[in-house]
Formats: structure tokens, sequence, C-alpha cells
């Protein structure tokens, strides 16, 4: 693995958050909406129309749920009201299948464990999360995430600058889940670029690797879905169809390489932008796990999930009809005075309680710990590798844009180059 092979002029366009991917999540809103969700959340926990509308965005926008435009919309901004949906999966399903399923038609043969629900997304979470439980985080650190932080490091740590958002936190959960893969890094940027378009180009390069990992099994994740067993109503046990290993790996690749490096960038800006903050973390590392976590509630980078109900249902004072989508703001919801004291100031220090960051219920994100580990080894190679890191002050700070997917613009760096 080299860093030759990544490059980064194509990295600035994959991972531009305000790029024309984005625009259609809302990449070009560089407002703070935090205001108007504390003003909506304070009036009722939750609102006809969508977050954006709400928000005062009239564009139409794409993302989970969203634009759906025949389909009563409805968003709830309070942390129980939220967490109360997320919880309740029979009601507040993770997909509109769930809603429009013709009971005499039998089941739909879902796509993605994201449209399952109840038994079956269980058995089929059930055959990789064992991969993705805290005591296996190790597992990923030995082998992915350590040589992807030190070989970006490695390109520029003699430079004295770097940018550090799309140069090293954008490559680190791509590079991670494509090594998982078995998948080159020449081919890494290959898949990132695809997951957009081009489903097809993907299934050409894991093909040949699920094929060779069914004859000969490797520690990585393919051969943990090619071994994996599947176990059906009444008892008959079998192996994940090719097809199906393929719709595993779309969704992990989707859900791996698009978030956590939002995640880490706003994280890094929250530290470099509050010098004695970054040193009480550079000097007591026990720290860094406070600051993740505090970063995850004040500035969460996908800010709403949506679920969609199955019946009529009386919600936090709202009637809401069957078949309508309910957009879940847990960006609000992280800053509910109810549940957090001053909750707008960053403050690694408050007491920690879970939030809603990385969902909640059956659908919580499967790859929340290697997400956490991520941004833990990348965070302290930077302290331990970089001495005297600090924002560059000619250069333009980074601000939090996006409204759907919020996330750093770069983040200009200077450190003491050994």
């Amino acid at each position: 693995m080299t860093t030759a092979s990544l490059d980064r002029n194509r990295m600035r366009e994959l991972f531009d958050l305000q790029g024309s991917y984005n625009e259609l999540t809302g990449g070009l809103y560089s407002g703070d909406p935090y205001p108007i969700w504390h003003r909506l959340r304070s009036e009722k926990p939750v609102h006809r129309g969508t977050v954006h509308e709400l928000t005062g965005i009239s564009d139409q926008l794409y993302f989970q749920g969203l634009p759906f435009p025949d389909r009563p919309h409805f968003s709830a901004f309070s942390f129980e009201a939220c967490n109360d949906a997320f919880r309740n999966p029979a009601v507040f399903a993770s997909s509109p299948e769930a809603v429009d399923a013709d009971p005499e038609k039998g089941s739909l043969g879902h796509n993605s464990m994201l449209s399952m629900n109840g038994v079956e997304h269980r058995r089929y979470r059930g055959l990789v999360q064992p991969s993705f439980l805290p005591s296996n985080a190790e597992w990923w650190i030995r082998n992915w995430i350590e040589e992807t932080v030190h070989l970006l490091i490695d390109g520029f740590a003699g430079d004295g600058r770097a940018e550090l958002n799309v140069d090293f936190c954008a490559a680190i959960p791509v590079l991670t889940i494509t090594g998982s893969f078995g998948v080159p890094m020449e081919q890494a940027l290959d898949i990132r670029a695809a997951l957009t378009r081009d489903h097809g180009k993907i299934v050409e390069i894991l093909a040949p690797i699920v094929a060779a990992r069914r004859s000969n099994p490797q520690d990585d994740l393919i051969s943990v879905l090619v071994q994996a067993e599947l176990t059906d109503d009444s008892g008959h046990t079998q192996r994940l169809s090719d097809e199906e290993i393929y719709t595993f790996s779309l969704l992990l690749l989707a859900a791996g390489s698009g978030t956590t490096w939002k995640q880490m960038g706003t994280t890094i800006t929250a530290l470099v932008q509050r010098p004695d903050v970054l040193d009480a973390v550079r000097n007591d590392r026990r720290l860094l796990r406070a600051a993740i976590e505090e970063t995850l509630r004040w500035m969460p980078t996908d800010p709403m999930f949506s679920r969609w109900v199955t019946e009529d249902i009386d919600f936090h004072g709202q009637s809401i009809p069957k078949g309508s989508v309910i957009h879940l703001c847990v960006g609000a919801a992280n800053r509910d005075p109810e549940r957090w004291e001053d909750p707008d100031r960053y403050d690694i220090t408050r007491p920690t309680r879970s939030t809603l960051a990385f969902g909640q219920g059956a659908h919580i994100c499967l790859g929340m710990h290697v997400a956490r580990g991520e941004m833990t080894v990348g965070i302290n190679a930077l302290l331990d590798r970089l001495p005297g890191l600090r924002l560059d002050p000619d250069a333009t700070p980074p601000r939090i844009v996006g409204m759907y997917e919020r996330g750093a613009t770069a983040i200009p760096v200077l450190f003491d180059a050994k």
C-alpha cells in the first residue's frame, strides 16, 4: 500500500462537500440551522413539513426519505420524539416497503438491510454484526486503520503544513472499508466514484475477490460474508449468494466511506479552533474520547434520518396518517435543553449521555465502533506525529456547511516539521 496510488486532485473532487452531488443534499447551505431548530423545537416537538423546508430552504433536496412528493411529510425536533420513533420500528419503519407491502403477496424480497425489519433484519444483521462489535475494533485497527493513517501522514509530515479534511480525513474510511474487502488501493477511488452512479463497476471489482475468497478465505470482511450462514424459519441453513454479498458490500461501502470522514473533520475543526481544548487533549489523551463524543452530540454529520409511518398515529401532539414520512432531526435532538445544559456549547467535560448521532434502536449504525476507532487512531496519530499542530492563521478558516450532510470545508494547518 502506498500513498502514491492516491490522486489528491481526484480526492478533492470526490469528497467536495459543496460539489454537484452534495448540492442535491443541501451542500450549498452555509448557514447555521441550529437557532431555527431551537425555535421549532420550543414551539412543539413535531411539525408538518420537511426539515429543510422548515429551516427555510425552498429547493427540492434529495436524501433518505426525500423527496417522495406524493406523501405527507413531518419532522421531529425533540430528543424524546426522535428517540421514541427510533425505538418503535413497527410503526416507524426504515423503508417505504414496510408501509406499502401487501400481506397477500408475501415477502417483497428486500434488497438491503436498511429495508428490512423484524426477524429478517436481525438475521441478516447478525451475519456481520460480530465483525463490528467493540471487541473487534482492534481487528480493524491492526489490519487496516493504523496502516492507512500513518501512510497518509507520511505524505505530508515533512511539509510543515497540510489540508487535513480531504488529504487525511476523507481517505481513511474509504481505504479502511475497501481494504477490508481486499480491494487494492489504486481501485479504492474508483469504488468511491462508482457509489453514486455505477454499482456495476463496483460489482466488477468485487466479483473476482468474492470468487477467490470462496475457495481460499482470508482474514478480511469478504471472507466473513462468504462463510456466513443464514438459517431460515424452517431451520435450513444456507450461505449468502454472490448477489447478496454484493448488496451487503454496497451498503457497507456507502456507510463506511461517506460519513466518518466528515465527522472526523468536524472533530478536528472543533479542536483546532479551540487551542486550549486541543492542548488539553494533546496532554491527556484520555480526553480524546470525550472530545469525539461531544462532537457527535454537538455537530452530527448526518443531522436527519427518515422513517415511514405504517399506521395512523397521534405522535407527540401531532396527528400523522399512515404512509407519511417522518424526518427525525437528530441535530436538533442532540441539543435539546431538556437533556443537556447549555447545549450549544462545545464542552468535552460535560457528563456523557447517549446521543442520536448514530441513530438508535434496531437500525443503530452497524459501523459506529469502527468509526470511533478510525477517529481515535487518526487524531491520536496527528497529535503524536505533528508537533505544534495548529490552524494556519493566513488561510481561510474551516466552516461547517451543508444541510443533510454536514461537514467542514478545508482544514488548513501548520505544524513543526521534523
